[in-house]
């Protein structure tokens, strides 16, 4: 698909080639976005594989380690409760990627559901998250809301989950603050999460992968959907994610969406 069709004469052939080079894009299209989700469901299989045989590795080791030196008492009661413990944090783990598939599966069968939502409104919802959030991690959050008289019609409850994702992402790697900068209009609403941690690292089209990991022990709590997530739903809302640093390096992610028609 990686020729042109061209024609400069206005005549039946000239508009039939153009209808020719209209299809031409359109298939290449299609076939980009076919090959996106083949390369995605590919990675999603090899990512379930390793997610799902790491914590079951950790947990037969202990067991078996467990079960040869307990009966002879070759191991003190310290040694273990500390297997436990590790155990626990193995089954939490999975525990948070059944939680994560079940969300992913779900993601193309989401419909959604758009309504009339009012800027003060939205500032309301997202200070109650912001509520919850700063004392799960102690960082101070600070909102900015833009004065809008216009209603942005579209899906709140998705609009709300992509903002907790953000906010959630950039708290985790906030070192004092979070800056949340939300504007409404009548055609477009965007919300833009910064914080002043070291930035990203990586292309955007890395980070926004399914089960992207920044920081290897944060894996034990966190799948590495959100930006993933977030991607798909602003997709789905007809606008995108975009991700940068600002100029002293902190990360940078904007949440756009369109109106629905």
């Amino acid at each position: 698909m990686d020729f042109c069709i061209s024609y400069e004469n206005k005549d039946e052939m000239g508009g039939l080639c153009r209808e020719f080079e209209r299809m031409r894009e359109q298939l290449a299209r299609n076939n980009r976005a076919l090959w996106r989700t083949v390369e995605e469901e590919k990675m999603l299989r090899a990512a379930i594989a390793h997610d799902i045989r790491a914590p079951l590795s950790v947990l037969k080791g202990y067991q078996e380690m467990l079960m040869e030196y307990l009966p002879s008492e070759d191991i003190d009661m310290g040694q273990a409760m500390e297997m436990m413990t590790e155990s626990g944090r193995q089954i939490e783990r999975m525990d948070a990627f059944v939680e994560a598939m079940r969300k992913l599966s779900s993601l193309e069968n989401r419909k959604l559901t758009p309504g009339n939502i009012s800027a003060r409104q939205l500032e309301k919802d997202i200070q109650a998250e912001l509520g919850i959030l700063e004392k799960e991690y102690g960082i101070h959050c600070m909102l900015q809301a833009s004065d809008s008289k216009e209603d942005f019609y579209g899906d709140k409850e998705i609009i709300l989950e992509v903002a907790e994702n953000l906010l959630s992402n950039a708290l985790r790697y906030g070192k004092q603050q979070v800056t949340i900068m939300v504007n409404i209009g009548y055609a477009t609403l965007s919300i833009c999460v910064m914080d002043d941690g070291d930035g990203f690292r990586e292309e955007s089209e890395k980070i926004t992968e399914a089960f992207y990991g920044q920081n290897v022990k944060d894996s034990l709590k966190h799948a590495g959907l959100g930006m993933y997530i977030s991607r798909l739903y602003c997709e789905k809302h007809g606008g995108k994610l975009v991700l940068g640093n600002d100029e002293q390096g902190g990360a940078v992610v904007t949440a756009i969406f369109r109106r629905i028609a």
